[in-house]
């Protein structure tokens, strides 16, 4: 007897597996899921980089007043902003020297005097933080501590000096290195070496 032929209505036969309806479920412990997606990405490293850069720049210089310095060099050279930077690094490590003196032998005055001229100097570059911490120490040196309305005893004067002073000297390294590292960055000019800030 001959095979009857194939009922039409019939689907053809395939070896291609029987794909699953749209809306079957699946095994879901099986199938690969993406990683979740945060919904704030973490910052790319030079993105941090650059936020605590401009962070420590907005505490330490004033760059209204170092641009102004910038501007005084009609030629783009900016060897004059360079001269002034050098003779401040300069003027710095003379008046923490003597300033460490000052401090030692108890001279209240002098330490007032001193901190009025680094003063002046780091106001002049738009350094901040020294600037305002030695307006600090001009007043303790001259008992009077601005921040409390108060005047000073001259114990008290020494022992807050003592504690500025070691900030100061950090604030300062912080200005140096920022300094430092603009001339060698923007203008490919750094300076010489450590020497020439002493």
């Amino acid at each position: 007897m001959a095979d009857d032929p194939p009922r039409p209505d019939a689907p053809p036969p395939s070896s291609d597996p029987v794909p699953a309806p749209k809306d079957a479920k699946t095994d879901e412990s099986s199938a690969p899921r993406p990683p979740p997606v945060p919904e704030t990405a973490p910052d790319p490293p030079a993105d941090a980089e650059a936020r605590s850069r401009s962070s420590l720049l907005d505490s330490v210089i004033d760059m209204t007043i170092f641009d102004q310095i910038l501007e005084l060099d009609d030629d783009g050279t900016h060897e004059f902003a360079k001269e002034m930077v050098t003779a401040y690094f300069s003027q710095a490590s003379t008046t923490f020297d003597d300033m460490d003196k000052a401090l030692a032998d108890k001279k209240l005055p002098e330490l007032s005097a001193l901190g009025h001229f680094l003063k002046g100097s780091s106001a002049a570059l738009g350094i901040r933080k020294v600037q305002e911490s030695c307006e600090k120490m001009q007043h303790y040196g001259a008992l009077r501590d601005e921040d409390a309305d108060k005047d000073l005893k001259p114990a008290e004067a020494l022992d807050k000096i003592k504690v500025l002073l070691g900030e100061v000297k950090a604030e300062y390294t912080d200005a140096e290195r920022w300094l430092r590292n603009w001339f060698k960055d923007e203008l490919k000019d750094p300076f010489d070496d450590k020497a020439e800030a002493s």
